[in-house]
């Protein structure tokens, strides 16, 4: 099959998860800026889940790039990336309410890491339709970025429950380490 299908509907899926989040943002009750003041936990949440969103956009864009061709368990891994990725607006906004309570905290964290492990089943089901010797195995590699994230977003579930500004700071750093350019494969691509 085709990637085409794939590629679109992921895009559409994307930009209505950021869409709804968008949404999720209130207009203030006052006119002057002080009515903003509690407006700043769910403002901080949705740019980082609209960054976090924006990362795996990306990626996924570079990951269906490197490939020619998809079957049903590329779809199905799809699916799974996109169905916990869809689950970020509510996360996102139930994070941002509760002004960083612990389960607020932690379940974004799960929503983060269960968002990272399926986005690796996806790239190893793609690896598996196109083989060890393509273009994305190569580029892939060992995917230290992608494990190390993981050990974060665990991490962060923990400090949730502990000290959870700092959970969120993990969070908040483990985007900002993918905001810096990945170009394994663009790099795999020009040579």
């Amino acid at each position: 099959m085709g990637k085409g299908r794939v590629e679109a509907f992921s895009d559409g899926v994307i930009a209505i998860i950021i869409t709804i989040m968008v949404l999720e943002l209130k207009v203030p009750d006052g006119f002057d800026l002080a009515a903003l003041r509690p407006m700043v936990p769910v403002f901080c949440a949705y740019v980082l889940s609209f960054i976090y969103v924006g990362i795996y956009w990306n990626n996924h864009h570079h990951l269906f790039h490197t490939v020619q061709k998809v079957n049903g368990a590329v779809l199905w891994a799809n699916l799974h990336l996109l169905f916990w990725l869809s689950l970020l607006p509510a996360v996102t906004h139930w994070v941002g309410e509760n002004h960083l309570a612990s389960w607020p905290t932690a379940m974004y964290g799960i929503v983060l890491i269960m968002s990272a492990i399926a986005y690796f089943i996806l790239t190893l089901v793609l690896i598996r339709e196109h083989g060890r010797d393509s273009t994305l195995a190569r580029a892939i590699g060992n995917d230290f970025k992608g494990k190390v994230s993981v050990v974060i977003y665990l991490a962060g579930i923990v400090l949730a429950f502990i000290v959870p500004w700092l959970s969120v700071t993990l969070y908040a750093l483990a985007a900002a380490w993918w905001l810096v350019p990945d170009r394994r494969i663009e790099h795999v691509l020009e040579a």
